[in-house]
């Protein structure tokens, strides 16, 4: 498989380990809880009864098997894990696939600041009776006024020399970004998936399971 269809299918596997998370990590799974009124002891005419805790998952009577199920996804994760790391270190990137990428997002985060400070644009702005002050009126006394406000914004650096940056920066993540499209697409990773990416955890799991009872 190519770099692209690696992550996906390691991805895959992340998903398919939380839902086996999920399902050990109820008690209501990994336990069977039987609860006994004991009526009887009250009421001499009464009978006891007897419920039972339901499970929260369908795999309830196969714990040991999602446990195992679970190992055995950890152990594929390894193997493909070790596959990429062994395909992108014959990748020509100066900064590796994963510096690369780390690269480019800051790359993409200045272009985006810069543009924004591209679009500031000087202005005079009237504010009525947005100042306020203390005089004192013909008593003496002190007493508040408002008064309008000439808001004046000047930009204070050098829009042409920041627009080009802006440029320089956008152009250059549009060739990474380029080149890291064309390694995932282009590289092979030498590993192969024991099931389909497609498959539903009931799918896979159930295949583990019947291949384990008869190994």
């Amino acid at each position: 498989m190519n770099m692209k269809d690696a992550f996906r299918f390691q991805n895959k596997l992340q998903t398919l380990m939380g839902t086996a998370q999920d399902i050990l990590s109820s008690s209501r799974n990994i336990t069977k809880v039987e609860n006994t009124y004991l009526r009887k002891k009250v009421m001499p005419e009464a009978e006891d009864e007897v419920t039972v805790d339901q499970p929260t998952s369908e795999y309830s009577e196969q714990i040991t098997c999602v446990a195992e199920f679970l190992l055995y996804l950890m152990t594929e994760k390894e193997k493909l894990g070790a596959a990429i790391y062994q395909a992108k270190a014959t990748l020509d990137l100066q900064a590796g696939l994963d510096g690369e990428i780390g690269l480019n997002s800051t790359r993409q985060e200045l272009a985006g600041l810069f543009r924004r400070m591209t679009e500031v644009r000087n202005s005079e702005t009237l504010i009525p009776n947005g100042g306020t002050g203390f005089r004192f009126n013909n008593e003496g006394n002190q007493v508040s006024y408002r008064c309008d406000v000439k808001k004046v914004v000047t930009i204070n650096f050098d829009r042409n020399k920041v627009r080009k940056m802006c440029a320089d920066l956008s152009k250059k993540s549009d060739e990474i970004s380029g080149q890291i499209d064309a390694a995932v697409v282009n590289t092979q990773v030498a590993y192969e998936a024991p099931f389909d990416v497609n498959d539903t955890f009931s799918d896979v799991f159930e295949a583990f399971a019947v291949k384990q009872a008869t190994a």
